[in-house]
């Protein structure tokens, strides 16, 4: 059965939520948990959602943070001109045709060439508002980008709608306060107020005080 929200603003993370970047992703951290001695699994199970030497602090604990911020530096700059399989998420260019117009704002732990060339490869275009980890100092789960994303927007967190596919990335949009579609298999069980399985059952329209989105 349909699920119906009225929101001020829309909130969209991007990797996951609204491209699928997985292959690239995955690829390029299971290089470097090979170069580490690190456990495939775990390493996958820390990565998604959250900025690169933020999870290498939580594999590598006792590593120097400085070797974490050079070391994802080099992943980002890596991942910055590795597109191959980066595609759209479905239903991902109909929502933000939709939200054309309306307050919505893109909050990613990439940087911001990194979400430039990512939403490029995918042919989505890229929100005029938009947190990138240039503009936080703390990562997914903390609710920084969020609370940023909304106050670009001028619109209180309570009355956002956010888009994540990750617990880290759940788990932050709840933490700033915001109601949370999960988009993904990854999106089931952390508290999300709707999954689905991708944007293609989404949709959206601007009302009266708002956005109406409709989910499934």
């Amino acid at each position: 059965m349909p699920h119906t929200f009225t929101a001020r603003a829309v909130l969209l993370d991007m990797d996951g939520t609204l491209v699928d970047s997985t292959a690239v992703v995955e690829r390029l951290w299971l290089e470097w948990a090979a170069d580490h001695g690190l456990d495939d699994d775990r390493v996958l199970s820390v990565i998604h959602g959250r900025q690169g030497h933020e999870s290498m602090a939580i594999l590598l604990p006792d590593r120097d943070p400085a070797i974490n911020r050079a070391e994802n530096a080099q992943m980002l700059s890596a991942e910055g001109v590795d597109t191959d399989g980066v595609v759209a998420v479905p239903g991902a260019s109909a929502l933000l045709e939709a939200l054309r117009g309306t307050p919505h704002a893109l909050v990613t732990s990439a940087d911001e060439r990194l979400a430039t060339a990512r939403m490029d490869a995918a042919a989505l275009r890229v929100p005029d508002v938009r947190v990138t980890a240039e503009h936080v100092t703390r990562s997914k789960p903390d609710p920084e980008g969020f609370l940023r994303g909304a106050q670009l927007l001028g619109v209180a967190p309570r009355d956002c709608l956010a888009f994540e596919d990750s617990q880290a990335g759940i788990a932050a949009a709840l933490a700033a306060g915001t109601t949370v579609i999960g988009v993904g298999e990854r999106a089931a069980g952390h508290g999300a107020a709707a999954v689905v399985g991708d944007l293609s059952g989404v949709s959206a329209r601007a009302v009266d005080g708002g956005i109406e989105v409709s989910v499934g």
